[in-house]
């Protein structure tokens, strides 16, 4: 019989089918076959004169734009938003836009074309986290962005464009409908328990131990009690921290690290998917929200959402969180 769940934070149902659950070799996607030439990489050692001018770089020696680079960041070519011009927001009737100001980065942070962040070494892992935690510092000095969302897309089905893996960023000047949700739900909770729901969330899982995949003094790793899709993680720092880059410099290499883990742990048991994730955080430039609790969500893309789920809302897990939990363990 499958089972109907709730979200504590949006309110959203979810089905999670328990009759029988479907084997990690069962799910089948394209996985990411990498056959781009080396010379035709503009993320590749060698090629820097490929991408537009980096903007930072992790380096210990050489010039700009040169090789020697274990982080490199540089402008999306083509951006979603741009850094240049104003907002000039205004009506259209009953609608509303402004211009597309913004910022959009590409984060190369793994120098080698045939590894992703499941293969890397825990001092390469940690100088990723430091890279988008300097980013997001820097950018959070221009007052036109509310918000800075950071994300992965790895393979095609999860959107990634070109082979070699990256992160990319995106400075907005508005909170995402998404976030909000989060924001207005985690306000609503904290207002009638006086409590984080995500702290509470933690605690529970904790308390459980059932869906937890890795743990650490810093963060946890585990599949939510109300997974969306099969395998979905997400990692959580145990203090309460409501924005990203409040994260302690004895943190960054713990967050690393665990993150590295988990992706090394869906790797192994699903044979590379393809996946997304993405960091959510607290608004900024005074919209900064403390009841809210900043933490990463990892999205193996194994199914498809079709007409059911845009119709009414609900996901359908074929596998329930409790043992995706146990495989991921068992690698």
């Amino acid at each position: 019989m499958s089972q109907l769940r709730r979200d504590p934070i949006t309110g959203r149902w979810i089905i999670v089918n328990y009759e029988k659950a479907a084997e990690p070799e069962s799910f089948r996607f394209e996985k990411p076959v990498k056959t781009m030439p080396f010379e035709k990489c503009p993320f590749c050692y060698g090629n820097e004169r490929m991408t537009p001018p980096e903007i930072v770089a992790h380096r210990e020696t050489g010039k700009p734009n040169t090789p020697d680079w274990t982080i490199r960041v540089v402008p999306n070519k083509y951006p979603a938003l741009t850094t240049k011009g104003k907002l000039e927001k205004g009506g259209f009737g009953v609608f509303d836009r402004m211009n597309g100001i913004g910022d959009h980065e590409v984060i190369i942070d793994i120098p080698e074309h045939s590894l992703d962040i499941a293969d890397i070494s825990d001092n390469q892992a940690e100088e990723v986290i430091w890279s988008y935690h300097g980013r997001s510092t820097d950018l959070r000095k221009d007052p036109r962005f509310k918000y800075i969302l950071i994300f992965r897309n790895y393979g095609k089905a999860a959107g990634a464009s070109l082979e070699h893996p990256h992160s990319q960023l995106i400075a907005l000047p508005i909170v995402p409908k998404r976030v909000n949700e989060e924001l207005h739900s985690a306000h609503k909770y904290y207002n009638y328990k006086d409590r984080c729901v995500f702290c509470d969330i933690l605690s529970q899982e904790l308390a459980d131990k059932e869906r937890i995949v890795d743990v650490n003094e810093h963060f946890i790793a585990f599949c939510p009690f109300v997974s969306r899709f099969p395998y979905e993680m997400w990692i959580m720092p145990k203090k309460h921290e409501s924005h990203f880059v409040s994260i302690k410099k004895d943190e960054v290499r713990p967050l690393g690290i665990i993150l590295r883990n988990t992706m090394k742990k869906l790797k192994k048991l699903l044979n590379d998917p393809p996946y997304n994730y993405i960091i959510h955080t607290s608004p900024i430039n005074g919209f900064e929200k403390e009841y809210y609790h900043w933490h990463i969500e990892i999205m193996p893309k194994l199914v498809n959402v079709a007409g059911f789920e845009w119709g009414s809302g609900f996901y359908v897990n074929p596998v329930p969180p409790e043992v995706a939990a146990r495989n991921l363990v068992s690698v």
